[in-house]
């Protein structure tokens, strides 16, 4: 696999060349998205998927884990290959040089399992992603962190190179989804007038985008809400002198609420509507790893507390890292870092 240079938040015309020669010749067209996929992730696949499709391309979407179950209402989620139950289909369709989309991640290590297959996969491929710091793992990485999401870059790309007709209704439905979920319903990441252009220009195409709401947002199991109103109740640790509170979850937790997967979707965002807090955490057993999400307020960069404390990173209020600590050593970890942490900020020693 060739590496890239140079990372691009805009296409030259060389590579729009290139991309479209690519894509008209191209026999087999896979999209690959992160594990533990999102809204983005699916919202994105699915966008460009479909807007393949209008143009007659054989194309399939893949991801390594499942996906929640308030996302399979996106037309065609149910053809979405994963790599845990379709090993064989998967590798088959990795042979032959197919055209590569990667979409919303920034390291190969995010594909999970999905991983040693690419890196031994004859193919070309392209980056699309808005998150900072991108690996040279493609051919060509298109990487905008100024962007809401991976679903409006997908938006911007589809509409350049493939062509406006090549949108129809479940391409901007999935989009749209993608949008709205990676900016908590246009809460955060979300004040570039530029994105509310391509909301617009979504709108057009028949969506309705209140019913693309309820189908996400109330669309979970009595068990999810139950789950919610324990950590609420039972799990919210306030540490008001920090401005920060956290969620912990354990395995045995999980369990006794009948987790599936995208369960605590969103669980981290809570604590940031209580009074004075800025910065909340949400830690949760993931087999033997912690997995850790992280969302700020203002300019607090919990990017730089999952980068240099939690082998992860992402936006300024919006991030992820993990822990191979015991779930009570890693939060005793973030409680030592955290004043520390703090004080360098407010010493404007971090950005």
């Amino acid at each position: 696999m060739i590496k890239s240079k140079k990372t691009l938040n805009k296409l030259s015309a060389s590579q729009k060349e290139l991309l479209t020669k690519k894509i008209s010749q191209a026999g087999r067209i896979l999209i690959v998205t992160h594990q533990n996929p999102d809204g983005d992730a699916i919202g994105s696949s699915m966008g460009l998927f479909h807007a393949l499709k209008e143009t007659g391309k054989d194309s399939y979407v893949i991801v390594p884990n499942d996906f929640p179950s308030f996302l399979k209402w996106m037309p065609a989620s149910d053809q979405i290959l994963v790599y845990e139950k379709n090993k064989e289909l998967v590798q088959d369709l990795f042979k032959d040089n197919p055209l590569v989309f990667f979409l919303d991640f920034n390291e190969l290590s995010r594909t999970g399992k999905l991983k040693n297959l690419i890196e031994g996969s004859p193919i070309f491929s392209i980056l699309i992603d808005h998150h900072p710091d991108p690996v040279n793992f493609s051919d060509i990485i298109l990487s905008d962190t100024n962007m809401s999401s991976t679903a409006e870059m997908i938006y911007r790309f589809v509409e350049e190179l493939l062509g406006r007709e090549s949108i129809n209704q479940s391409s901007a439905e999935c989009i749209f989804a993608g949008i709205m979920t990676d900016t908590g319903s246009f809460s955060y990441n979300s004040s570039n007038p530029e994105t509310y252009a391509v909301l617009s220009a979504l709108l057009t195409f028949g969506i309705d985008k209140d019913s693309i709401y309820s189908l996400v947002y109330d669309n979970f199991s009595e068990d999810r809400m139950k789950l919610l109103g324990y950590c609420l109740d039972q799990k919210m640790i306030v540490m008001k002198e920090y401005q920060t509170a956290y969620i912990s979850l354990t395995n045995e937790e999980k369990k006794k609420y009948n987790f599936q997967a995208g369960d605590s979707e969103g669980f981290v965002n809570y604590p940031l509507s209580v009074s004075g807090i800025n910065c909340s955490v949400f830690f949760m057993e993931n087999g033997k790893k912690v997995k850790i999400s992280f969302r700020s307020k203002g300019d607090f960069p919990v990017n730089t507390l999952a980068s240099k404390y939690f082998q992860g990173g992402g936006h300024k209020n919006a991030s992820g890292g993990e822990s191979d600590l015991p779930i009570e050593k890693a939060i005793e970890h973030f409680k030592e870092i955290l004043p520390g942490f703090i004080e360098e900020f407010n010493h404007g020693k971090l950005h």
